[in-house]
């Protein structure tokens, strides 16, 4: 049975409603003034509220907007009791976020109709609240299903560590590390283009495939083949049209070597030194487009020594395309630039680093993915 709240300083009206209502099988409860009609709308949650626009105290513009503010109460639906009927006032009650209106005096039929159409949308609004939980709650469980695929942290034979921040909407951020041989360790992010189910998939089947080394014919110790054998199976036209970046390394743990390739990915930051004023700053990239999106699409290798006192840091582009308080997007330099002020001995620095991004969004969850990895080297 659906409960509808009379708020109304005038018990004639009160007594008319009731009795019209309780006619319809409706629950009824009803209150002489804004103050108390609140208070009884957050206790019992109506289904529908009927509310005089002049009252003493709190009117009904006022009761209207505190209700219709409160997320607690956004499926109720809200009816202004009114004898004004000027284009202006009535602009004035759909600006407080009335749904409807009810002239006075009061003609029954019309009122039976309009509690009618105003039941029916809450009761739409409930259901496609409760969809919206339920899908949320799914993608949530998405999400964790993701982080669970994650590698855990490395320790020995040097220390690998990770941050993944998914945005409100699951997206395609995606990375790993394991070893190859006892010898030669593989490290790779990824980030699929889009939001959605539509995103990880993708991300996940890449995750697997790599992790399972089930495409035979790949040096998967050569990145530039790792990329053009995922490019040749990843093609856009099968793929939902969903194409993906990646930075893909391979590290010689006994040479200190380190080979790579990118496609369309933001470059891995390779940070030498012990502290800011003695950095030495590598920006690591080669050449390549997105995979997914040109099937003759060509890759290629870079190489690079890894020196002692050496961090590499590997990354989505949401660690820095941020929208900040002012309106202005940050930048991978001013990203770059946090990341040298961190280099020291200490081990919390993807801890600081995704502490100060938190804080420098201006949004209550980020636009996109974002995932960090940092590998220490000593």
């Amino acid at each position: 049975m659906f409960q509808i709240l009379v708020i109304d300083d005038d018990y004639s009206i009160q007594i008319l409603l009731k009795r019209m209502l309780e006619k319809q099988g409706y629950e009824v409860v009803a209150t002489s003034d804004g103050e108390e009609g609140i208070s009884q709308a957050l206790a019992c949650h109506p289904a529908l509220i009927i509310c005089d626009w002049m009252m003493p105290g709190l009117n009904g513009l006022e009761v209207c907007h505190r209700i219709k503010t409160d997320p607690k109460l956004s499926t109720t639906f809200f009816i202004l009791l009114t004898s004004l009927d000027s284009v202006a006032d009535r602009v004035k009650g759909l600006d407080a976020g009335a749904d409807d209106f009810i002239s006075k005096p009061i003609e029954q039929k019309e009122l039976q109709a309009r509690v009618r159409a105003g039941l029916r949308l809450h009761q739409l609004s409930r259901d496609l609240q409760t969809q919206k939980l339920l899908l949320e709650a799914e993608l949530a469980e998405a999400t964790e299903y993701v982080r669970s695929l994650l590698p855990v942290p490395m320790i020995e034979p040097f220390n690998i560590n990770s941050r993944f921040l998914p945005s409100r909407q699951l997206g395609g951020d995606c990375f790993d590390y394991y070893w190859l041989d006892s010898n030669y360790l593989a490290i790779y992010l990824l980030d699929t283009a889009g939001h959605g189910l539509k995103a990880t998939l993708p991300s996940v089947s890449v995750l697997n495939l790599l992790r399972s080394r089930a495409l035979k014919s790949l040096n998967y110790y050569q990145p530039s083949d790792v990329l053009k054998g995922l490019n040749d199976t990843f093609q856009m036209n099968y793929q939902n049209d969903k194409y993906f970046t990646i930075w893909y390394g391979v590290y010689n743990r006994v040479k200190r070597e380190l080979i790579y390739a990118s496609a369309g990915h933001p470059p891995a930051i390779l940070i030498t030194g012990k502290s800011p004023k003695n950095s030495e700053v590598k920006l690591l990239k080669t050449s390549g487009m997105p995979v997914g999106m040109f099937p003759e699409a060509k890759y290629v290798d870079g190489f690079c020594n890894i020196e002692r006192f050496s961090n590499l840091y590997i990354f989505s582009d949401g660690a820095y395309e941020i929208t900040k308080p002012d309106g202005t997007l940050w930048s991978l330099d001013a990203f770059i630039e946090l990341l040298v002020s961190l280099q020291h001995p200490f081990d919390d620095q993807l801890e600081q680093v995704l502490n100060y991004l938190i804080a420098l969004n201006a949004r209550e969850n980020f636009d996109d993915d974002l995932s960090i990895l940092q590998i220490k080297f000593d």
